[in-house]
């Protein structure tokens, strides 16, 4: 069955809420005592160095990761009181390390029309399906990308396969969207313009709630308003963006003195020059 489309209304229930959650693996910590509540469209950065639990938090949150310990919940299901597989469909995660799963050759609109029905692969024919033609073309458009709708995956920009695989997660109108670094890999100006399209997603009413990571301030889209700062799969600072995205905090999470200004809406942090 495809997933209902049109706006979802706000929920008085929170989309996860995590209780002193860690993740143990070979006798090491991965997290630790991680808590937080993310409330309809309360977009979430999670920042940290390299090996501090990032990608390890989005991947319970997406389901795909039970917990050592701790409570987790997600879209009003409590892991290990419900079936999560019913889950999955509204959880749209977009991360490189998934790109095996995106075949080369696709053409970009019925590879975007596949992923509603939790496909890899488009079958001959699936863009006669109007419902899956007009799900792949509004989510090509939400980032940006209706131009690329008879591109094959192979003849792509880094940038452009980004907003190939936001689509791909879109299409399938999820509740909630977790971004692995989006911005990795990218120029400037491909940087720029993609905080641009993610920006605009991120005021849609009708849009999902978002958690991104990223390792750089500079990346943060001016609507994301709470943040959480990890080092060592332990939370350093957590809450609004304006009480967490300190000079004090972000140095301890980083293991280095930095100094963070804010200009307008946007962020930067940088080192000291010795």
């Amino acid at each position: 069955m495809s997933p209902p489309s049109g706006p979802r209304p706000a929920s008085a229930s929170p989309v996860a809420r995590l209780s002193a959650v860690g993740v143990r693996r070979g006798g090491n910590d991965i997290l630790a005592e991680v808590s937080l509540t993310l409330g309809h469209r309360d977009h979430l950065a999670v920042l940290g160095p390299n090996g501090a639990g990032k990608t390890t938090l989005l991947r319970v949150l997406s389901t795909y990761l039970f917990p050592t310990r701790g409570r987790v919940e997600v879209l009003g299901t409590t892991f290990g009181r419900g079936d999560l597989r019913e889950l999955r469909p509204r959880i749209g995660f977009v991360s490189v390390g998934l790109d095996p799963l995106m075949h080369e050759r696709a053409a970009v609109l019925p590879l975007v029309a596949v992923a509603r029905r939790g496909g890899l692969w488009p079958p001959p024919g699936i863009l006669d399906d109007p419902t899956l033609r007009t799900a792949a073309e509004r989510a090509l458009a939400r980032v940006g990308a209706s131009h690329l709708a008879d591109r094959r995956v192979d003849t792509l920009s880094q940038g452009e396969r980004q907003r190939v695989r936001i689509a791909r997660a879109l299409a399938t109108d999820p509740a909630l969207l977790l971004l692995d670094e989006p911005f990795a890999g990218l120029d400037l100006g491909g940087r720029e313009a993609l905080l641009v399209d993610v920006e605009r997603l991120l005021v849609d009413a009708d849009g999902p709630t978002v958690v991104l990571v990223t390792h750089h301030l500079e990346e943060l889209p001016p609507t994301v308003r709470s943040a959480l700062l990890l080092r060592d799969g332990v939370p350093v600072a957590a809450g609004p963006t304006d009480e967490v995205l300190t000079g004090d905090a972000v140095s301890a999470a980083f293991g280095v003195d930095v100094e963070v200004r804010r200009h307008g809406a946007r962020w930067t942090a940088t080192a000291a020059l010795r």
